[in-house]
């Protein structure tokens, strides 16, 4: 008899955990809100071949495209903590890394564009492909960057920068100088267009 309700607790037991599994199945399957998100990114980011890249990755690359060769129908736009990405029927926020801001810089001589989130798909600078002397320093002095870049086809200078500084950026290029203050907060802004060279 006792052998027998040990048998029976035994039982009961294995049943408690095979429930227990298969309401964390029934579970896990009932999340098409958390899987939906994930299905229709890596279609979009498929289309573009961006897909499996991290947001790190793609804003490295896309800032680089050449004008003449951006997609059409791809808006990506950098914001502080995050890259917003959409062809007008999808969209795809991807996580930027919490220790790192991107700053996307357009030198200028003569003209410039209003501009706070860089757009990686729309943005033309004035200075495409050129050589410039770029030199970033924080509030308290320190040297973040600097060295001799290329802008890219685009007209601007891409940098990735830390998280939560501010200071000053500054350009020469072809005799010519200029700075920009900048600032790597939450509120900051991605794209400076105001440094103009003198």
């Amino acid at each position: 008899m006792k052998e027998h309700s040990e048998r029976n607790i035994q039982l009961m037991k294995k049943m408690a955990v095979a429930i227990a599994l298969g309401a964390a199945l029934v579970l896990a399957g009932c999340t098409p809100g958390d899987q939906a998100p994930e299905q229709e990114a890596s279609a979009l980011l498929e289309a573009h071949n961006l897909d499996g890249l991290q947001a790190v990755e793609i804003i490295d690359q896309l800032d680089r495209v050449a004008v003449a060769e951006r997609a059409t129908n791809l808006m990506a736009s950098v914001r502080s903590d995050s890259l917003l990405i959409t062809d007008g029927q999808e969209e795809v926020t991807l996580e930027i890394p919490e220790d790192r801001f991107y700053v996307s810089i357009a030198p200028y001589v003569s003209q410039t564009h209003d501009c706070y989130y860089h757009s990686l798909t729309t943005c033309v600078g004035e200075l495409s492909q050129q050589e410039v002397d770029l030199r970033i320093t924080d509030s308290a002095g320190n040297v973040l960057v600097d060295e001799t870049v290329t802008t890219f086809d685009n007209g601007f200078v891409g940098v990735w920068l830390p998280r939560d500084v501010s200071g000053t950026i500054e350009i020469g290029f072809d005799g010519f100088r200029g700075s920009a203050s900048f600032a790597t907060t939450d509120d900051g802004a991605t794209c400076i267009t105001t440094l103009q060279l003198a």
